[in-house]
């Protein structure tokens, strides 16, 4: 058995994570679901998502549809409560030095542009669209590996423009202050989907979605409101599948 949040977790949250998932752990076996004692937390990405044992995991929506769906179970979405979005979506924001004020237009078409990787949607598919949809073809100078390091890229100088999924910048703002106010956010793309909740492939999906709604209400409030969690959305796989790929981003 296996279980890994791994997408939002960072070491000011850890404590507040491993409170969530004792939670979740007791709502699934009140729904007679054996799951482990503690997260994965050493796990890679991929290994974690194709486990043959995955009792719940967290993934990003582009790797869902060009490689997952189909392998395993969708179970919904957390809800991040974003200010003006939907129940259960999320965007990205477009990030610049805070002493750079140059357009984005500009930054975008001849500066050096960082992405966390090609298989990211908040990194790659939101900004890669939003950009096309004003004439900008964009290209990636420089794969950071992860959203934070994109956001240090451009804080440092080695990049001009980067996009981080807006939980992940949320982050940034409360944990890391200093580094916060050595950007701003120049632009935000249209919403999608949050990052989907996963398990392995036969799970039962509506099983699975009460019980992360009753661990989620079981949870103390000061919790929910460390890891930014206001609910649970039981997405549907079209919500995931009609977002449109961008190059390499093939499996």
């Amino acid at each position: 058995m296996l279980a890994s949040l791994p997408m939002y977790d960072r070491p000011e949250t850890a404590a507040a994570q491993d409170a969530l998932w004792s939670s979740l752990r007791a709502a699934l076996a009140d729904e007679g679901i054996a799951a482990p004692d503690a997260l994965d937390r050493g796990i890679g990405l991929w290994d974690g998502w194709e486990h043959p044992g995955l009792v719940l995991g967290q993934t990003c929506s582009l790797p869902y549809r060009t490689r997952l769906h189909g392998r395993v179970t969708l179970i919904g979405t957390f809800d991040y409560g974003l200010p003006g979005l939907q129940p259960g979506q999320y965007c990205s924001v477009i990030l610049a030095r805070r002493d750079d004020a140059s357009q984005d237009a500009d930054a975008l078409t001849t500066g050096r542009f960082a992405i966390n990787q090609l298989h990211s949607q908040s990194g790659w598919a939101a900004p890669y669209f939003w950009a096309q949809a004003q004439g900008i073809m964009l290209r990636p100078a420089l794969e950071t590996g992860a959203h934070r390091a994109s956001a240090l890229a451009v804080a440092e100088g080695r990049a001009d423009r980067a996009a981080l999924d807006a939980v992940t910048w949320r982050g940034i703002v409360q944990w890391e202050p200093e580094l916060a106010a050595r950007l701003r956010v120049t632009a935000e793309t249209p919403p999608t989907p949050a990052l989907p909740l996963i398990a392995a492939a036969g799970t039962d999906p509506l099983r699975h979605g009460r019980a992360i709604t009753a661990g989620l209400a079981a949870l103390p409030a000061d919790i929910r409101a460390a890891l930014g969690i206001s609910g649970f959305v039981p997405m549907p796989a079209e919500a995931y599948l009609a977002l449109p790929n961008p190059p390499a981003a093939a499996p």
